[in-house]
């Protein structure tokens, strides 16, 4: 009865309050629909995917190096990137944002979860710490000589904001990161691709989430 209620009222509510069209579209447009696949070696992992689902699924075993996930075709400074799910990794395993800088070339994670911390990687240089989303973030910096990127075999930069409270669910409020990688060089514009991710380069693990922004 009260639920019955509780509905009868908010149906009314909606009703003689609708929503403006102009409130209405602003609201669609924040909430971006997922316009790209990222499909890295998926088969390492059985990578499958509902695209207008946000549905992510891998699982893997002893892989090389793959990288798999959902997103958006053109990147933003502004995006809030809301994930969750269930995510393993025994080791060598990213759950993260991933995405790229067209010029000046820049690869770079907002790390959620992991079996593996990039920043202990040779040549890694620690450069701060951000707080955000409800846990303080490692910040590195690090430069790939002569390695594979979107634009073909190159030398660029890699940015990186470990979590220290690891999760497999909640939000990622991109900007707090890329204002704080400034001081460190980063250039927040011209983006390609900007995805939630799972890699992995070894170990085994699996993941089943939902991603939305």
């Amino acid at each position: 009865m009260k639920f019955s209620t509780i509905v009868a009222a908010l149906v009314g509510s909606a009703i003689a309050n609708p929503i403006p069209e102009a409130e209405e579209s602003k609201a669609l447009e924040k909430r971006q629909t997922i316009n790209y696949v990222q499909n890295y070696n998926g088969n390492l992992a059985s990578f499958s995917y509902n695209e207008a689902g946000g549905n992510i699924y891998a699982k893997w075993n002893n892989p090389s190096d793959f990288v798999v996930g959902l997103g958006w075709s053109t990147g933003t400074a502004n995006r809030v990137i809301n994930f969750g799910g269930q995510y393993t990794s025994t080791s060598s395993g990213y759950l993260t944002v991933y995405g790229w800088i067209n010029n000046p070339l820049t690869e770079y994670y907002i790390v959620e979860n992991y079996s593996y911390d990039p920043c202990t990687v040779s040549g890694s240089q620690t450069v701060g710490s951000v707080t955000s989303d409800g846990s303080t973030y490692k910040i590195c910096k690090h430069t790939q000589v002569n390695q594979p990127s979107i634009t073909g075999t190159a030398t660029f930069g890699q940015y990186f904001s470990v979590r220290q409270s690891k999760r497999s669910s909640g939000s990622v409020t991109l900007a707090n990161h890329f204002n704080a990688w400034k001081a460190s060089g980063f250039q927040a514009s011209n983006f390609n691709y900007q995805v939630f991710a799972v890699e992995a380069f070894g170990g085994s693990g699996s993941a089943s989430l939902l991603v939305s922004g």
